[in-house]
């Protein structure tokens, strides 16, 4: 059974049409007074409440901010690669902005292919781009997401 992949809206399609380039971007105000950035994508700046927006590349680094190990019972998928982790990052260069993914050893390695005891809160990670279902033998193009890697493996 192949995982689930992301479903993009209107307002988070660009953001997965970067990924699949390799570039992490976040949806910024583009109001001259404002700039914030924001997270998930959304038509309205929060802050100032600006129509207006671009898309700023971030760096790409981050710390590990949560994380959780899944464990049976799960969606079949799921249950076939357990244990595995899903964590949550912040950026480095908007702390307030927190991505989920997984930390995996390479951009096409599986779920769980890091041992969870290597998982630590504030662990630095740098993003890495790969198939949201890297066991796709379907054929079918899978859609690229972000996912992380330690920093010092």
């Amino acid at each position: 059974m192949p995982l689930l992949s992301p479903v993009p809206d209107d307002d988070g399609a660009p953001f997965w049409r970067y990924a699949a380039r390799g570039e992490l971007r976040v949806q910024a105000c583009a109001a001259p007074d404002c700039g914030e950035l924001r997270f998930p994508p959304r038509p309205c700046c929060p802050h100032c409440h600006s129509f207006d927006s671009v898309w700023r590349r971030m760096s790409g680094r981050g710390r590990i901010w949560s994380y959780v190990v899944p464990h049976p019972p799960l969606l079949p998928g799921y249950a076939e690669q357990a244990p595995y982790n899903a964590i949550v990052v912040e950026l480095a260069e908007a702390p307030r902005i927190r991505l989920v993914g997984n930390l995996v050893t390479g951009p096409d390695a599986p779920l769980g292919s890091v041992d969870p005891e290597r998982l630590r809160i504030g662990a630095r990670v740098q993003v890495v781009f790969g198939p949201a279902d890297p066991l796709d033998r379907s054929g079918t193009a899978s859609t690229t997401v972000p996912r992380w890697v330690l920093e010092r493996p």
